[in-house]
């Protein structure tokens, strides 16, 4: 296993939407969890409690049955409810089977195609609570059931998606990405990104210098993304390295090797939970001048733009480790320290070892009415006890709204939805998708780890047309199925 793909599965076990958190990984490419990879941009779940929820929870009846480990009523209320119902904690029936370690339950709900990429109020999934509780077999079944469903997910937007680009203009799109820290030696070694968008018919290739980056560690070279629309969906998606001259089609099964690796970085990994919290957030507008202070507008590349500040933008972050050992921790912190430092997994011997299911936890003696009836946001813990640490962070952001840009938010997105496989695309999507002030964000300013804020521009754009043979495999370029690992 290489090093850039043990770097890449922390990171995903890292905030980043999703389900939709800004800072989740998209399961960043149906791994994540914790995250993402969405529920429409970052909101937290508000919970309303009915009288007769206060009373006896008589709205939940495949909660109760699964709290209470009832398989056999389980099994006759399962086709008529709604098992992703969330009750008034936030949690689904899946998030009480699971921390609770009600096995049958869970492969039962999972049997029925029970959601795992939804979060409880306090912001974690099922395959987070699974990898609390330490049952190796459980987070597997989790996370081979999360990669299925975004794969599902990904096969019901295609129609839809490919009518949008077949009804979008054929244009070539330029966008400057700059990352910056606010920690001092990261913001000398973060990258800086030109990419080109093409877009012919339901075509669209990305060329980019950028790879991929984790909070530490950044990757260069000369990519190009060729999706296209016509093919079948396994081989709709390649991904060229121009300066090896190979190619890699994305990967949509992964080996039974690759999620079992996959599996023993989460068990000895932190577990994340991040929300890019927009309930309060406002708009106003930027000022320019000493004296004369007058609101500012400025040419954004080939754009007159109005520029304003972004208000009330809060990163709340949640980091649990009840399920590590301390030699994890310690190994952990090693890893961090060698990567801040520019070392790399493989000089230090980080492989991953195989992870053994951790003793269950001493089971809960509360009940369910206890449960059902405890105060909204005082939820009693189930499962292992927490061992959490929580932060929030303030961000101050800038974005340029320019009424000139002859794209708009809609279609952008639809462009970008097609590229969101590619991780710093999928914050960009995500972020945009808020309400913004009139016009089209031509420069904002968008976190994209705790640490570190992109800024992106958008330099040029112009409706044009193409050769075909841009978005096709050259002739001399080779396969190789295992050249991006996480892709």
């Amino acid at each position: 296993m290489t090093g850039e793909k043990i770097r890449s599965l922390r990171k995903d076990h890292k905030p980043g939407k999703d389900e939709e958190d800004l800072l989740e990984p998209d399961e960043e490419a149906a791994t994540g969890t914790f995250t993402s990879r969405t529920n429409r941009i970052f909101s937290n779940h508000k919970l309303v409690r009915s009288p007769s929820q206060q009373r006896d929870g008589a709205d939940f009846p495949v909660h109760e049955c699964v709290f209470k480990g009832d398989v056999r009523r389980l099994s006759s209320l399962i086709r008529t409810q709604n098992i992703a119902q969330k009750d008034v904690h936030g949690n689904t029936p899946l998030h009480l089977a699971v921390m609770m370690g009600h096995k049958e339950c869970a492969h039962l709900l999972l049997a029925h195609n029970a959601p795992v990429k939804v979060k409880n109020a306090q912001g974690w999934s099922p395959l987070a609570e699974a990898i609390s509780y330490g049952d190796r077999q459980m987070i597997t079944a989790l996370l081979r059931k999360l990669k299925q469903q975004s794969r599902e997910s990904v096969e019901d937007k295609r129609p839809r998606l490919l009518k949008a680009l077949k009804e979008l203009g054929d244009f070539y799109l330029e966008l400057h990405w700059d990352f910056q820290s606010w920690v001092p030696l990261l913001s000398r070694i973060l990258p800086s990104d030109a990419c080109k968008i093409y877009k012919q018919g339901i075509n669209i290739r990305l060329d980019t210098t950028l790879i991929d980056f984790t909070d530490m560690k950044c990757q260069r070279g000369d990519l190009s993304f060729i999706f296209n629309g016509d093919a079948v969906p396994s081989e709709s998606f390649v991904v060229l390295d121009n300066e090896q001259k190979v190619y890699q089609r994305i990967h949509h099964e992964e080996s039974e090797m690759e999620t079992e690796e996959e599996v023993d970085i989460l068990m000895s990994s932190d577990i994340y939970s991040a929300t890019l919290s927009t309930k309060s957030i406002t708009f106003s507008r930027a000022q320019t001048g000493w004296l004369f202070r007058e609101d500012k507008t400025e040419r954004v590349g080939n754009f007159l733009a109005d520029f304003y500040l972004v208000n009330g933008l809060v990163l709340e972050s949640r980091k649990r480790r009840e399920h590590l050992s301390e030699e994890d921790i310690l190994r952990n912190k090693a890893i961090m320290e060698s990567l801040s430092k520019g070392g790399n997994l493989i000089e230090q011997n980080f492989e991953p070892v195989r992870r053994q299911s951790l003793t269950a936890p001493t089971p809960n003696t509360i009940s369910w009415e206890e449960y059902i009836t405890a105060e909204t946001g005082k939820a009693p813990h189930l499962g292992r006890e927490l061992v959490c640490k929580e932060s929030k962070k303030n961000f101050k952001a800038t974005v340029a709204m320019s009424q000139d840009f002859p794209l708009g938010i809609e279609s952008l997105l639809n462009v970008l939805e097609v590229i969101a496989p590619f991780k710093h695309f999928n914050k960009l999507r995500e972020f945009v998708q808020m309400k913004l002030p009139p016009g089209f964000p031509v420069k904002l300013d968008i976190p994209v780890f705790p640490t570190i804020t992109a800024t992106v521009t958008f330099q040029e754009f112009r409706y044009d047309e193409f050769e075909e043979s841009i978005f096709t495999i050259p002739n001399d370029y080779k396969e190789d199925p295992s050249r991006f690992p996480d892709l």
